[in-house]
């Protein structure tokens, strides 16, 4: 672990820094922070499906909750820092309990999927049930439909009249996203994450060995679940209104695109397939001529057939035959020159 904080984590903010510095270049902030939102969705999927192999089709509904947990929040509290708080808390708790309730009761990863899909659907179909004006949270009314806009957005802590927003809210979201992604890559490689990947790897195994399987899946549950309301927190900050789509069945199969697209089994692949599509998304909506959902799901087959590990193992595997032959042919070259010298001395 100690390797962990010397090495990677120096290179790893390092690399961070110079993205956040040269992508606003490129791309408007605007749009880099709902990608970077997006990202932080996809990694939280990539993190129980890719490591735990929980395969979980309720990330849309973590995010949504953790959204209208901060909307609800923002508007009865008026300030910003115990609703980002509660937005991480309540989903995580959530799917605690509902992860206690699956793994627990030994169901199999068909009804894993089946159950986490049904609890998306129904509060989907809960919200866009709201409308009435009997459906309220303290001052904060649900909206139905057309969702709950004109909260509280981000703040300095203390200073509810001081919005974060622009480009410094893009380096708030792209901050938020390393420490994730740090605090991620640390507990994977702690003894939790290493069973936590034994288990994807071979359960019973792992319970024969001692280990309560059921409690760790539900924590990994659990914590997949705060990254994912933390995104839908940002979400609600950069779009400043929450709707049911958030939990729409076009969300889910999104999130889990994005991590079959980037590479799943890694940490770094979910954040680049999320930002990857949901930028592709955004250019083609600019135009009418191809349905975004139709190359989608082109997308998704031919990856499937061709890269069926994702983007970015097919790269580092790229990465690593060319210049591993590259010092194969280098350190053969010095040996035989150190040959030949020999021989010819």
């Amino acid at each position: 672990m100690a390797s962990f904080w010397a090495k990677e984590v120096p290179a790893t903010v390092l690399v961070a820094a110079l993205l956040i510095w040269i992508m606003p270049m490129m791309i408007g902030t605007f749009t880099l922070t709902v990608l970077i939102i997006y990202g932080m969705l996809g990694f939280s999927l990539g993190l129980i499906w890719g490591f735990g192999g929980i395969l979980c089709f309720g990330q849309a509904a973590f995010f949504g909750l953790g959204a209208y947990t901060y909307a609800i929040a923002a508007i009865n509290i008026g300030d910003s820092t115990i609703p980002m708080l509660l937005a991480v808390l309540v989903p995580a708790v959530f799917a605690a309990l509902l992860g206690a309730m699956m793994f627990y009761g030994r169901l199999t990863d068909v009804y894993l999927g089946v159950i986490t899909l049904v609890v998306t659907l129904i509060l989907f179909k809960f919200i866009n049930s709201t409308a009435g004006p009997e459906y309220v949270i303290g001052k904060a009314r649900l909206g139905g439909f057309n969702g709950i806009p004109g909260f509280q957005t981000l703040n300095v802590p203390g200073r509810p009249n001081d919005y974060i927003f622009g480009d410094p809210f893009y380096y708030v979201c792209a901050v938020l996203l390393l420490i994730v992604y740090l605090l991620v890559s640390w507990l994977l490689k702690s003894s939790f994450g290493r069973v936590a990947v034994g288990i994807r790897e071979n359960e019973t195994r792992v319970a024969l060995m001692g280990y309560d399987v059921s409690a760790r899946k539900t924590v990994l549950f659990a914590i997949g679940a705060a990254i994912a309301g933390l995104a839908g927190a940002l979400f609600a900050n950069w779009g400043e209104i929450v709707t049911p789509n958030l939990f729409s069945l076009s969300q889910t199969a999104e999130i889990i695109i994005w991590c079959i697209v980037g590479g799943l089994g890694t940490r770094f692949g979910p954040i680049v397939g999320a930002a990857g599509l949901a930028y592709l998304k955004f250019l083609l909506g600019q135009q009418s001529m191809i349905d975004n959902t139709l190359l989608t799901g082109i997308i998704l087959v031919l990856f499937v057939l061709f890269l069926p590990k994702g983007l970015v193992p097919a790269v580092v595997s790229l990465w690593r035959i060319s210049f591993g032959q590259r010092r194969k042919i280098r350190k053969h070259g010095a040996r035989r020159i150190r040959r030949g010298g020999v021989g010819n001395g």
